[in-house]
């Protein structure tokens, strides 16, 4: 029996809609059925050993003690020459490069940094899970605009609408998580030219930067760097672990200029404060070689073309995959059931396990479309392609 002295206090939940999340139940289901796991998006292959002995390296050389708060000045100065070399903008390594906690902790410490109770932030939907939860925190409201059902691509005229005096920042996400879309130069052009008479802050995912395909077609990855109206007003966000398959790293970065940076810094001080030091060091003397990222197009589309190949033998519908290492499907011609059931049914039955895209959705909205991740082995792939040929 407990007691009156042993009675744990009443919560009042900040997040009364967040539960158990769809990548958990999808995951725990795929390993209680031996399902090959393409629900949640990382890698099942190892990194770079170099990478790893850069960091062993760091460790034994004593660099084990705290870090600068903004992190350490070798990294931020590799982050600073990268972004120059391929977007054309400088960002200063001391006042406006900050290592951050993986991408995830630097959405959330901009979130905070930037967004005052009543405040409005943008999302495009369907979006990463984490956007929406910040925004509350914050005690902002969710402002949510839906991308064109079918294409993923932005309706720039919803969005001016959801433009108001209360809007203080939109999150945009390219290469996108879920839809494998990526932002076109005229999409950027078109954003900034949108925003260029408000005050309204530009929080750019971009941690699949890395993983734009089809080059010989002219794409390559719109940086909201590469446009000066953007970069003004941008907090862009990186990651390390999306670009070098060490996911479980957790460490990015945010680059932004000196002014919205110092306010970033204000709340990540008290965040995390910094960002482990061996592995800052080790990362910045494995960027002095370019190839590891300026490679992982060509990785990666090989991975997908892999995939596609093998889904075009089904009765899935592809939809493009631009960028990113997902690949959404169509299943209109599969099964009358819904997204999140079909997952289920997918996982238990044909032993592969995919994500619903209305997972990504605040209504659930359901457009009979799936999410595959290709960050795989290419004997996992071939096994879910084995199993998936049933269909």
């Amino acid at each position: 029996m407990t007691t009156t002295l042993e009675r744990t206090p009443t919560l009042q939940t900040k997040l009364p809609a967040v539960g158990t999340t769809i990548f958990t139940v999808m995951s725990t289901l795929a390993a209680e059925k031996g399902a090959v796991n393409l629900g949640q998006g990382f890698p099942d292959f190892e990194c770079d050993p170099q990478l790893v002995n850069a960091v062993t390296d760091a460790m034994t050389k004593g660099l084990n003690q705290y870090p600068p708060m903004t992190g350490v000045p070798v990294l931020r100065e590799a982050i600073s020459a990268k972004v120059a070399r391929l977007y054309g903008h400088r960002y200063d390594a001391n006042s406006e490069i900050t290592i951050t906690a993986g991408a995830t902790q630097a959405i959330i410490t901009i979130i905070l940094a930037v967004v005052h109770p009543g405040d409005e932030v943008i999302v495009l939907e369907p979006c990463y899970d984490s956007y929406v939860p910040n925004i509350e925190l914050a005690g902002g409201k969710v402002v949510r605009v839906p991308l064109t059902p079918g294409t993923f691509r932005p309706d720039f005229g919803k969005i001016a609408a959801a433009i108001t005096p209360r809007t203080r920042a939109i999150i945009v996400n390219s290469p996108h998580n879920p839809s494998a879309t990526v932002w076109s130069e005229a999409d950027m052009l078109a954003l900034q030219e949108l925003l260029a008479p408000t005050e309204v802050l530009l929080i750019s995912d971009e941690v699949y930067e890395h993983m734009v395909f089809d080059a010989a077609q002219g794409r390559i990855h719109q940086s909201a760097a590469r446009f000066p109206g953007l970069a003004a007003r941008a907090f862009i966000v990186s990651s390390f672990g999306k670009t070098y398959h060490v996911t479980g790293w957790k460490v990015g970065y945010v680059a932004a200029p000196a002014a919205l940076t110092a306010e970033f810094r204000k709340v990540h001080q008290f965040n995390v404060f910094t960002v482990n030091t061996p592995v800052q060091h080790g990362l910045a003397a494995y960027m002095a070689d370019e190839q590891p990222y300026l490679g992982l197009p060509a990785f990666y589309q090989r991975k997908r073309d892999l995939f596609r190949e093998g889904l075009a033998k089904t009765r899935f519908k592809l939809l493009p995959s631009e960028g990113s290492y997902f690949q959404c499907v169509d299943i209109s011609e599969v099964s009358d059931l819904d997204e999140a059931e079909f997952c289920k049914w997918l996982t238990t039955e044909i032993g592969v396990a995919a994500i619903p895209l209305s997972a990504f959705y605040g209504n659930g909205f359901d457009q009979r479309v799936v999410r595959f991740c290709f960050a795989k082995k290419d004997e996992t792939l071939n096994t879910a392609l084995q199993r998936l040929a049933r269909l």
